[in-house]
């Protein structure tokens, strides 16, 4: 069973494109996520903002999704929840894209990482 993903498209304050997800993201769902990452940045390299301060796990199919898509536009921003910032930070995620924290989930629900 696909674990629960919701993707939301829309332009920042600063008029870039953004893409607000909550939920989890996996191997069951990473294909739903690629699609709304390349959806986002419309084929173009143009800056993007990812807002996963929501995210309540991500894998390493999510981290590689990432990954991947920091190479295929130009600064990459991403919103995340101050517990996985020292993650992504280790995973070297820092190096190829701005790492932000954001602020805690209202449900009070941490994020978990495998």
């Amino acid at each position: 069973m696909a674990a629960e993903l919701h993707l939301k498209t829309s332009r920042g304050p600063d008029g870039l494109p953004r893409l607000t997800a909550t939920g989890e993201i996996d191997l069951s769902n990473v294909a739903q996520f690629r699609h709304a990452l390349h959806a986002t940045s419309a084929g173009t390299r143009q800056p993007i903002t990812i807002d996963l301060s929501a995210i309540r796990y991500i894998d390493s199919a999510g981290i590689n999704a990432l990954f991947d898509h920091a190479d295929k536009v130009d600064n990459l921003h991403i919103i995340v929840h101050h517990v996985l910032v020292r993650v992504l930070t280790i995973s070297g995620l820092d190096k190829v894209a701005m790492l932000e924290s954001g602020p805690a989930p209202s449900d009070g629900d941490g994020p978990h990482l495998n």
